[in-house]
């Protein structure tokens, strides 16, 4: 920390010798005091408490300000917050970070009126917040620097429109996402370092383009997978990538490396005959891997070479007892490996000016630091074995496969010749082929029409009514979005939380983190250790169940997993009923869907931001496929699952997602609750059974045809709805069967026939089980 801030100091005091200093212009001169106000006035820079000195001509080792032709173009500032946090959850921290009133993308705008600024360093300020996409607009950078802060989230894209960045430094902050795969885009980038933060994912190939690269400085990170072959980096110097997750062979190097820091990872196999041509190299570190195979003996001869660290691996064999040692060599660690036989002359413990360990291996001295040779042995030949019974393993499971296949392509042979054939539910719907006739509505088409009418009056499944608004509006709908499809390849595993990671999340449950209150409880906003969003819903669970039976119940909810399911993450039971309390505190940790709920968009009069009759569609296809998984897809079925508009969540691609499902198992109470006196709840009042799932859809689909009108509606309008059961049977049957054959429908006359009768299917839906 100290070499990199003198070496920061270094560059901008030659600068300040070459460029000379000038009277800034007012304009500047206010932007550094806007600066120091958003950095909540750091001690470092109370020297520019006088605003008439000119700011060009002061300098510390932790503040330089360099200029020219009255403009700035360079800022460091080095503050003392030092000290790192165990776990930042993307709230201030006392004394650590700036204040809840700072703002990364204030700083960002206030700096950008600098259009001169070229050299940029804020190291240790207690900066917080993610990176805005705006730093683009930083054009002159040459060099970033803003280390050892709490900036988090991802590197922007963006910031590769910084045309003629050289180097960057972001160590010691807590950046996560993928290694960005745009950093070859500079052509001038010489130095690239991200220590101490976490990164994940593999690294990408492209960097094998950044011919100019001199050092690039990865450790302690997260970063997995292949580590390319970076021979073609002429120019790198410095590589460091350890401490990560790296599972590959070693690649080839570039031939002017001076240090390689490769240790704490998972590399594995020998280490390439190709290291022996590195003659510039000063420093090697391969430890902690599982390396195998005999130590290149050019590796211990280069010329340049000072220190050579192989410990904690797999290495076998005898190095050569006459092998040569670099005359620079001061410092070699061979331990914990299996080595054997005796050490060579150079490495002997005779050389006073060289360190040597040697320890753990099964070499022929110092034996009471030594494995028995026949460890060594054992290791190897048991190695062997193993390989022999995977091979042998796999052969077995193979043949398995194989007949297994055979049984099944037989067993599928005899079906298809002796079973007689039947069509499923799920097939009843076929593609149709449309005819010439003006309506469109081909005789196969009707014919399944009355197929599903009759399996939904028998079964009262919401599958059928799914399968007719896809049949009758297809031509409307086209082909629904494949959002769903990638979202359901999205896996969240259910974990339980500790209240401590809870009050981490919401800043204590602060209220500026409260989204909502309801019947089911409160409703907050907050963010993981990692950074993820989340939502977490607050439940006073009355104690008439055991925490056992309450777990019970809470591990059947987490197995729900639909695309079209808000995602349950995990739970976590406050008091776990250590109180004397009558109540258990539940706390539900759900994914956190960003575009509101169906209801307000539903309400929204802006053009812009009114829903399509497609969309809307799509959404309640999904939400029905979501409760038509919960009554029959799993074992016993969820039902009472409060269907409401304002309970359908929409994510980033407009997809429906049903919140508030399945709670009746976790609060019995939630039925008592009283309900306020809006048009839905006076329905509820009428209507005896109000948690009948398919009615409550019924009222979601009457609210999405008409709209924002929905609400000024009273309880007349739907009584007079609700006609004798047998107009009402007579008229589904006219929607669903007979009425299309003789009716052309445009897009718009079909939204009134549809506003004038679909309400009927709903009220059938109620009261079809008593016909």
């Amino acid at each position: 920390m100290e070499c990199s801030r003198f070496f920061a100091f270094l560059c901008f005091s030659v600068n300040f010798l070459i460029l000379g200093t000038y009277q800034l212009q007012s304009s500047q001169t206010q932007v550094l005091l806007q600066l120091r106000k958003q950095l909540e006035y750091p001690k470092q820079l109370d020297l520019w408490l006088n605003t008439r000195t000119d700011f060009c001509y002061l300098s510390t080792t932790q503040v330089n300000i360099t200029c020219e032709d009255n403009l700035v173009t360079g800022i460091l500032i080095f503050g003392d917050k030092q000290k790192r946090i165990g776990n930042f959850n993307a709230f201030r921290v006392s004394n650590q970070t700036l204040s809840q009133n700072f703002s990364m993308d204030s700083l960002v705008t206030t700096l950008s009126r600098l259009n001169g600024l070229k050299s940029l360093s804020l190291v240790s300020l207690g900066i917080w917040g993610p990176i805005p996409d705006k730093i683009h607009r930083l054009q002159s950078l040459e060099y970033l620097d803003l280390s050892w802060n709490f900036l988090y989230g991802s590197i922007p894209p963006k910031l590769s429109r910084i045309g003629n960045l050289r180097i960057l430094k972001f160590d010691g902050n807590l950046l996560n996402g993928t290694f960005p795969d745009w950093f070859n885009s500079f052509s001038n980038f010489t130095i690239f370092s991200m220590r101490n933060n976490l990164l994940s994912g593999s690294l990408p190939s492209s960097i094998q383009r950044i011919t100019s690269l001199t050092a690039l400085v990865l450790s302690n990170n997260a970063i997995s997978g292949k580590l390319p072959d970076l021979s073609s980096l002429s120019s790198l110097q410095w590589l460091d990538l350890s401490e990560n997750m790296f599972e590959s062979e070693l690649p080839n190097m570039p031939k002017g490396l001076k240090a390689v820091l490769l240790n704490n990872n998972s590399f594995s196999g020998i280490i390439p005959q190709q290291y022996d041509q590195l003659h510039l190299l000063q420093q090697i570190d391969l430890s902690f891997n599982t390396l195998e195979g005999t130590p290149p003996a050019g590796l211990f001869s280069l010329p340049g070479i000072v220190s050579l660290n192989l410990s904690s691996n797999m290495l076998s064999g005898s190095l050569p007892m006459h092998m040569s040692c670099g005359s620079k060599l001061d410092s070699v660690d061979i331990s914990n490996n299996k080595l054997r036989g005796l050490l060579p002359s150079c490495l002997s413990s005779a050389i006073k000016t060289r360190g040597v360990k040697y320890g753990g291996n099964c070499l022929s001295i110092d034996l009471s630091h030594q494995h028995p040779e026949t460890y060594c042995v054992e290791q190897q030949e048991k190695k062997k074995s193993e390989e022999k019974n995977l091979g042998t393993l796999i052969g077995v499971i193979g043949g398995i496969i194989v007949i297994m296949g055979l049984l099944a392509y037989g067993f599928l042979v005899l079906c298809r010749q002796y079973c007689p054939r039947r069509t499923p539910e799920q097939h009843l719907l076929h593609k149709s082929v449309q005819d010439n006739s003006v309506t469109g509505f081909t005789s196969e088409l009707l014919m399944n029409a009355s197929m599903l009418f009759e399996n939904f009056l028998d079964n009262g499944s919401l599958f059928y009514l799914i399968s007719l608004f896809k049949l009758h509006f297809s031509f409307l709908l086209g082909s629904v979005s494949d959002a769903a499809k990638l979202d359901s390849q999205r896996t969240h595993a259910h974990r339980l939380f500790s209240l401590d990671e809870l009050k981490a999340a919401t800043n204590n449950f602060d209220k500026s983190t409260l989204m909502g209150e309801g019947s089911t409880g409160k409703m907050y906003k907050g963010r993981l250790g990692n950074g993820t969003p989340v939502s977490i819903r607050c439940l006073t669970v009355s104690k008439r169940y055991a925490v056992r039976n309450l777990k019970l119940r809470l591990d059947l909810l987490a197995k729900l997993r639909h695309p079209h399911l808000v995602c349950l993450l995990g739970h976590c039971i406050g008091n776990e009923g250590k109180d004397d309390s009558g109540v258990n505190n539940v706390y539900l940790i759900y994914e956190y869907v960003p575009n509101g709920n169906y209801q307000a968009r539903l309400l929204e009069t802006n053009p812009e931001n009114v829903l399509e009759w497609s969309d809307r569609l799509a959404i309640l296809i999904g939400v029905a496929e979501a409760v038509h998984f919960l009554h029959t897809e799993i074992i016993p079925g969820f039902f009472n699952n409060r269907l409401k508009a304002n309970n359908i969540l929409l994510n980033e691609h407009q997809m429906g997602k049903l919140s508030d499902y399945g709670l009746s198992i976790v609060v019995q109470e939630i039925d008592e609750h009283k309900v306020d006196g809006d048009l839905e709840s006076c329905v509820h009042r009428q209507i005896k059974s109000m948690e009948d799932d398919v009615y409550s859809f019924g009222l979601i689909l009457l609210q999405s045809l008409i709209g924002p009108s929905f609400s000024l509606r009273n309880e007349t309008f739907l009584l007079n709805e609700m006609v004798l059961k047998t107009d009402l049977m007579y008229s589904i049957r006219v929607i669903c069967v007979e009425r299309p054959q003789n009716l052309t429908l445009g897009t718009e006359s079909l939204r009134v026939f549809i506003a004038e009768n679909l309400f009927l299917l709903a009220c059938l839906a109620k009261l079809k089980f008593t016909f």
